[in-house]
């Protein structure tokens, strides 16, 4: 009789946690953040509630993690879409914003890829949850700016002091200030819903913003 092989407990995590996190994200998009609950998220994922807790200390842990995890994969996808549709160097750059020496050209290729993440059902959700609940709750908005938003907004002032040295935005231009033109209308058209948010109004971001960044005649 052929030995019985032991379960793969390893395996078995995984697909504990991927459960966790996919009910997370389905339930925060379905009843809001402060309706979801511990004891719904295990119920979702088919496990108990101690097993959340031996990996997460609360909801807002649960929950940011799954939507670290939500966005890492969306930008796995888009990156797996370029390389499959032949870009150069697709599959070989580092994170970030492109430097091909156009910063508008670079600046709107980005805002536009954020206006179809923020346009995206699976993504706009959790992503509006989080962002309202951050309003209200000091640390979990802490938490969203220093563990997804601050990354993000680095990448931007790497290209703007890259656009500065090349001569392309004033000296005495403050990088952080600076992008906060570009992401600051964006957000509010999107938290608001004053208008529809289209690459085409990223665009007009990019040209009102660059043209007060250019150097001065």
């Amino acid at each position: 009789m052929a030995p019985t092989k032991a379960p793969d407990s390893s395996r078995r995590s995984d697909r504990s946690r991927r459960a966790i996190l996919d009910a997370a994200l389905a339930l925060v998009t379905e009843v809001g953040y402060r309706r979801t609950t511990i004891e719904g998220i295990a119920a979702r994922a088919g496990v108990g509630k101690q097993t959340i807790y031996r990996w997460w200390p609360s909801k807002a842990a649960v929950l940011m993690d799954a939507f670290l995890d939500l966005a890492g994969r969306s930008a796995e996808g888009v990156a797996a879409e370029s390389e499959s549709a032949g870009e150069p160097g697709a599959g070989e750059q580092a994170p970030g914003i492109p430097d091909t020496g156009d910063l508008v050209a670079d600046l709107k290729l980005v805002l536009r890829a954020t206006v179809d993440e923020l346009n995206d059902p699976v993504l706009e959700a959790p992503t509006r949850a989080l962002t309202a609940e951050g309003i209200v709750d000091a640390k979990l908005g802490a938490e969203f700016v220093h563990r997804l938003l601050d990354p993000q907004l680095a990448l931007y002032v790497t290209r703007l002091r890259a656009a500065q040295e090349a001569g392309d935005v004033r000296a005495d231009v403050d990088p952080r200030i600076a992008l906060e033109l570009l992401i600051g209308p964006l957000m509010h058209r999107w938290l608001l819903r004053t208008l529809p948010l289209t690459h085409a109004y990223a665009d007009e971001i990019v040209d009102y913003a660059v043209g007060g960044l250019a150097p001065r005649p």
